[in-house]
């Protein structure tokens, strides 16, 4: 493959094709720098010059997860050490720090417990409105929709609709993973199916819910993965319109059972990182946002990704301890001053 041609059709307009990406995913030495410099350019004519970022909290309401991917370290079962489930009066006090700090927006990022229905869910969404009747609330994913229609024996159209009633104002692109089944058996396999988790978000954006768009690699998956993953997203924005950004989230190894039992490396190398980032911005022509995940890349990193096609600074956050119980330092909390 002629990587400079490949880039200046981009940059002339051209649609990259599966092949063309997976190819640019897989270059190493200096050539790297080529493809990071045209996504760069590419995110200035879609984005602009300007770094964007939310002043938010993350609200962890429980760590008990029916799933316990061996990608997480945060998930517990019940009658685990250290497993929690915040009762209505903590989320309340929660949500009340977060707004004595001026957030404008709320993350509920939770294990997805067992036990939780939809009236759960509905009552913890207008517990946070209530609270906080100004804030955008930004929650659940397509797995967490999908369990509380199971278990309230609903559709999953009805669980959306009753989440944007009591209060919900964006889902989260979440539990996407690598969107492809041989994958999600080995990392995720009591996730939704990839198909499922499509069907779901397509069913939001119909009903006028935006979404974020994930990818988490770093795991046992392919460039081709990476690239079929990618290619869903951009079929359904072109349909849709529906994503607000692509959160690209690289694994974070160190206290996950995937690598303890040798499944999975010590995830991806900041050329990976760097050209996963640079290469979305390409391929995903109808995505203005590409964020940073400054948690899990670090700061410094971070930095260099804003200049290989990403221009989203995601948020303040205050509190990570998905990204932190998995072994990354540092995830809880970035000062606005410090984005400058």
């Amino acid at each position: 493959m002629d990587i400079g041609k490949v880039l200046r059709d981009v940059e002339g307009g051209h649609c990259l094709s599966e092949e063309e990406a997976s190819g640019l995913l897989k270059v190493r030495g200096r050539e790297v720098f080529g493809i990071l410099s045209a996504a760069d350019i590419i995110r200035e004519e879609r984005a602009g010059p300007v770094v964007t970022y939310v002043r938010n909290q993350n609200i962890h309401v429980t760590n008990i997860c029916k799933n316990l991917c061996g990608f997480c370290g945060f998930g517990r079962k019940e009658e685990d050490e250290g497993a929690f489930c915040d009762d209505t009066d903590t989320i309340q006090r929660k949500v009340a720090l977060a707004i004595s700090r001026n957030v404008t927006e709320i993350c509920l990022l939770s294990g997805v417990h067992p036990r939780f229905t939809m009236q759960t869910y509905e009552d913890i969404l207008l517990t946070v409105r209530r609270a906080a009747p100004a804030v955008h609330i930004h929650a659940f994913s397509p797995d967490e929709v999908m369990h509380a229609a199971r278990q309230s024996d609903i559709t999953t159209r009805e669980v959306l609709e009753r989440m944007k009633s009591a209060g919900l104002s964006s889902l989260q692109g979440t539990a996407a993973e690598i969107l492809a089944d041989h994958v999600r058996s080995v990392i995720c396999p009591r996730k939704v199916s990839a198909e499922e988790w499509v069907g779901i978000i397509r069913e939001a954006h119909r009903m006028g819910i935006p979404t974020t768009a994930t990818i988490m690699y770093g795991t046992c998956e392919s460039e081709q993965d990476r690239v079929r993953h990618l290619a869903l997203l951009r079929e359904i924005q072109d349909e849709t319109g529906g994503f607000t950004e692509l959160v690209p989230l690289s694994y974070v190894f160190q206290n996950t059972q995937l690598y303890r039992n040798g499944i999975a490396g010590p995830g991806a190398s900041g050329r990976e990182d760097l050209l996963l980032t640079a290469v979305s911005r390409l391929f995903l022509y109808n995505f203005r946002n590409i964020q940073v995940s400054w948690g899990k890349l670090g700061i410094k990193l971070g930095q260099l990704a804003l200049l290989s096609g990403a221009n989203d600074l995601a948020g303040t956050m205050f509190s990570d301890d998905v990204s932190g119980d998995a072994g990354a330092a540092g995830a809880d909390y970035l000062d606005p001053s410090m984005m400058d």
